[in-house]
C-alpha cells in the first residue's frame, strides 16, 4: 500500500463516503488499531492507520515460528470478519497474518505504511490533536487512538557482567525457531507464556540441554480441560470475586496439573487472578508440564549477573551455558510519543484504556496495552466497538 499522506494539510485522501477533512487517526496497524479503523468505518467516521513498518500486523510477523494463539478462534476474531474455521481451534502465526491482511481488504481500511508517528500534541487551535511523523510530515486530526502494543520494545535487563557474556545472548523477540541451538546447552530466562513455549520448542527441537530461569513460580494452566477452554474461565473470572476465582482456580489447579515441587517449581502462593490482576497471566501448558517432569526443561534460580562464560543465578549457583534466550518481556515505548501529556502511570503505561480518555487529554485513547485473562483480542475487540461508539456520538 502506497505512502499517500500529505506533509502539508495533514490528512490523507478519504474514500468515496468518508469525507471528514480531520480524520480519525489510529497509530499502529496491529490487532487493536484495525479493529478500531473497521468499527469507527461501520459507524461512518473516518480513520486512517498510521503503521511505520511495510506492512500490517509487524509484530505477528517476527514472533517464533510455532507460536499459536492461546486463545481460542471463536474469542480471538476482530469486529465484523470471522475467522476461518479451516484455521483450527488454536490459530498459527502465519494464519494469524493472512487474517489481519484479509481483514484490511474486506473492510477497506484506509492504512498508510512506513509512516513512523515520533509525537502527539494538541492541535494549535486546541479542537483536535496534531501527529508529528516521519517524513517531515505534520498531520492533525480530530481524535488519536494510540495502539502501538503491549510488545513493543523488547526488555532485556542490564545485568551486571552482560556485555562481557562470552556466549550466545539474545531477547526471545530474536527466536524463530530450535535449529540454531540444536545439540547446544541453552538457559531460557523467564516463565512466561513465551519463555515456556520457547523452552519446549528447544527440547524437541534437539537442544542438548535445556534449563528455564525462575525469578517467580508462576500458575500453570492446561490450555484445555475436557474441551472447556483455560479461557472460558479467564472471561468468567472478570464478573466475579478475585478471592473466589483463587478459590475455584486453585482446586481446579490441583486437578488438572501435576505438583512439580519435586522438579523445581513449586505451586505460587498467591491466587491465581490475584496475579493475573498485578499482571502475571498463567502460564498455559504447550508441554511444558511433561518436559519439566521428564527433566528435558529443569528449572533453576533467577538470574543475578554474568560473569565470562558463566551465568551466576540467585543463591550463587554457577553455571555455563552455551546461549542464553531472555524471554523477558517488552516495555510499551510510549515516553517519547505521548509522555509530555501526564498520562501515563509509574510503569509506562497509559492511566486509561478502551472509551475513557485522559481528563487533560479528551480525545486521545488507547488500546491494547493491558494484557487481560479472558484473552487480549477478545478485549481489543470489545474496547474497538466502545472507542468507536463514543467517537460516532462525539462527531
Amino acid at each position: 500500500m502506497s505512502d499517500s499522506a500529505r506533509t502539508a494539510g495533514g490528512s490523507v485522501p478519504a474514500p468515496l463516503g468518508l469525507t471528514e477533512d480531520r480524520p480519525v487517526y489510529v497509530v499502529g496497524g496491529g490487532p487493536g488499531g484495525l479493529a478500531v479503523a473497521a468499527s469507527l468505518r461501520e459507524r461512518g467516521v473516518r480513520a486512517v492507520v498510521l503503521e511505520k513498518s511495510g506492512d500490517v500486523g509487524a509484530s505477528w510477523r517476527r514472533h517464533y515460528d510455532r507460536l499459536h494463539l492461546h486463545t481460542t478462534r471463536r474469542w480471538s476474531a476482530l469486529p465484523g470478519l470471522a475467522l476461518p474455521r479451516r484455521f483450527g481451534r488454536w490459530v498459527a502465526r502465519d494464519d494469524m497474518v493472512r487474517y489481519l491482511e484479509k481483514y484490511v481488504e474486506h473492510h477497506e481500511l484506509e492504512v498508510v505504511t512506513g509512516v513512523e508517528v515520533s509525537r502527539i500534541d494538541r492541535a494549535p487551535d486546541s479542537t483536535g490533536w496534531q501527529l508529528t511523523a516521519s517524513g517531515g510530515r505534520v498531520l492533525t486530526g480530530r481524535a488519536v487512538v494510540v495502539a502501538t502494543g503491549f510488545n513493543h520494545t523488547p526488555r532485556l535487563p542490564d545485568w551486571s557482567g552482560r556485555d562481557g557474556f562470552t556466549g550466545d545472548l539474545v531477547h526471545a523477540a530474536e527466536y524463530r525457531d530450535a535449529a540454531p541451538y540444536a545439540g547446544r546447552d541453552v538457559l531460557v530466562v523467564g516463565i512466561g507464556n513465551t519463555g515456556a513455549e520457547i523452552a519446549v520448542d528447544l527440547v524437541e527441537g534437539g537442544a542438548s540441554r535445556v534449563r528455564i530461569a525462575v525469578r517467580t513460580a508462576p500458575h500453570i494452566v492446561r490450555r484445555s480441560t475436557a474441551g472447556w477452554p483455560a479461557q472460558a474461565n479467564g472471561v468468567l473470572a472478570r464478573r466475579l470475586p478475585v478471592r473466589l476465582v483463587d478459590r475455584a482456580a486453585g482446586a481446579m489447579t490441583r486437578f488438572a496439573v501435576p505438583d512439580l515441587t519435586g522438579h523445581g517449581l513449586p505451586r505460587p502462593d498467591t491466587g491465581l487472578y490475584t496475579r493475573a490482576r498485578q499482571g502475571a497471566i498463567p502460564v498455559q501448558d504447550v508441554g511444558l508440564i511433561d518436559a519439566v517432569k521428564r527433566g528435558r526443561v529443569v528449572p533453576v534460580a533467577a538470574v543475578e549477573s554474568f560473569d565470562g562464560d558463566a551465568v551466576v543465578l540467585a543463591g550463587g549457583e554457577r553455571i555455563t551455558p552455551d546461549a542464553v534466550i531472555a524471554a523477558t518481556g517488552y516495555r510499551q515505548a510510549l515516553e517519547g510519543l505521548v509522555g509530555h501529556l501526564d498520562v501515563l502511570d509509574a510503569r509506562g503505561r497509559p492511566v486509561v484504556h478502551g472509551a475513557r480518555t485522559p481528563r487533560q487529554a479528551p480525545g486521545l485513547y488507547f488500546t491494547g496495552f493491558t494484557n487481560p485473562i479472558s484473552g487480549m483480542l477478545r478485549e481489543l475487540a470489545l474496547d474497538a466497538g466502545k472507542i468507536a461508539k463514543k467517537l460516532a456520538h462525539e462527531g
